[in-house]
């Protein structure tokens, strides 16, 4: 059985029947009558299916020929008007094979960065699934590890020294705080993946911070922090109601609000104003730390950003991101700016929900943990 013929090699029997063809019309008819035209199929053909180099090379014979039919075979004299047609013959081929290369150029380089992008978007991919699954296997021993130490605290292995117990609470917290990163983490790459599902009632941002800041009272008291909430002018609580998902939105609170006392130098303040603006609830977090860089403003809420302030404390660039992906999947903007004349301040706003009188509506965050 024969062997087929390589598409190249067909290709090139296909050029060199055009070039005859046209060889034949070329030289068997006066040199007024210009064919040299019909090289360009030729140019089209290399450029298709072959190489630069043979486009080059293709162009550049098509050119010798147009021009050679101007002396061979010399049976007529050359008039000023044959040459400039086979002037603008070889023009219209010079051009055809310029126009040629550069598409070639253009499609390598085309070709080029998709094969990046593929292997970028792979590489997401293996990193995302990589990451995906070891913060999965992280999470039961840690569960494990804690309800261990749940159980030498209670004793239910012999008694526990004093000593002891201030170890094992200490273990304790490193872990919880790391199971806490490990959540945080299989959070984002969820909501990258699938979006984030909310669950919507009508919440007292009010509320959701004052059982926040009860929640952070003993870590801000490490740390020789004091918060203190209030609603700007006004001397008396208002309510300021949102049509949200109470679990989330505590997150963000908690993120923002953990992120002030880790930035906070000791015996400072941390504030929590809540107050209508507009048509919207506005909540901002003070803090009197160093501050923020003016070129870190627009990467503070990245994925994995840590900044390269001086700020105190380094974090793994996670819960500012995903404080931001909770508060856009409500409809909200969430933003940083420098504070006068230290400190930083860390705000969101999300549409107000206006008043209602049905108390059933009125959720209060510590119902719905």
């Amino acid at each position: 059985m024969p062997r087929p013929t390589p598409p190249w090699q067909q290709t090139h029997w296909l050029i060199t029947a055009l070039f005859v063809v046209v060889i034949g019309l070329e030289y068997s008819t006066p040199p007024p009558y210009v064919f040299g035209y019909l090289y360009i199929g030729a140019v089209l053909l290399a450029s298709g299916r072959l190489g630069r180099g043979v486009t080059r090379w293709v162009t550049a014979i098509a050119i010798v020929l147009t021009l050679l039919n101007l002396v061979i075979p010399g049976l007529e004299p050359i008039s000023t008007v044959t040459i400039a047609n086979r002037a603008i013959t070889v023009l219209a081929l010079a051009v055809t094979g310029w126009l040629s290369d550069r598409i070639q150029r253009y499609e390598k380089a085309i070709t080029y960065q998709h094969a990046q992008i593929l292997a970028q978007a792979q590489l997401a991919r293996m990193r995302e699934d990589f990451v995906s699954t070891l913060t999965h296997d992280l999470k039961t021993p840690l569960l494990g590890a804690i309800e261990t130490l749940h159980a030498l605290e209670t004793e239910q292995f012999g008694a526990v020294t004093l000593a002891q117990r201030r170890a094992i609470a200490i273990m304790t917290r490193s872990h919880q705080t790391t199971l806490q990163l490990v959540e945080t983490l299989m959070d984002v790459y969820r909501n990258d993946a699938e979006g984030l599902r909310l669950n919507l009632s009508v919440v007292d941002v009010v509320s959701l911070a004052e059982d926040t800041i009860m929640q952070l009272t003993a870590f801000a008291a490490s740390r020789q922090i004091h918060i203190r909430l209030h609603q700007g002018a006004s001397d008396f609580r208002q309510p300021c109601w949102v049509r949200a998902d109470a679990l989330q939105l505590q997150r963000v609170l908690s993120n923002l609000i953990a992120n002030a006392i880790h930035h906070s130098l000791r015996g400072s303040l941390v504030e929590v104003v809540i107050r209508h603006h507009g048509d919207d609830c506005l909540v901002q977090v003070l803090d009197q730390g160093q501050g923020i860089a003016a070129d870190e403003m627009a990467h503070l809420f990245e994925r994995f950003y840590q900044g390269h302030s001086d700020r105190q404390a380094k974090g793994t660039g996670l819960g500012l991101y995903l404080s931001r992906q909770i508060v856009e999947a409500h409809g909200g903007r969430i933003w940083a700016e420098s504070r006068q004349p230290t400190g930083a301040v860390f705000a969101f706003r999300l549409p107000a929900q206006p008043p209602v009188q049905d108390n059933s509506l009125m959720v209060r965050a510590t119902n719905l943990r």
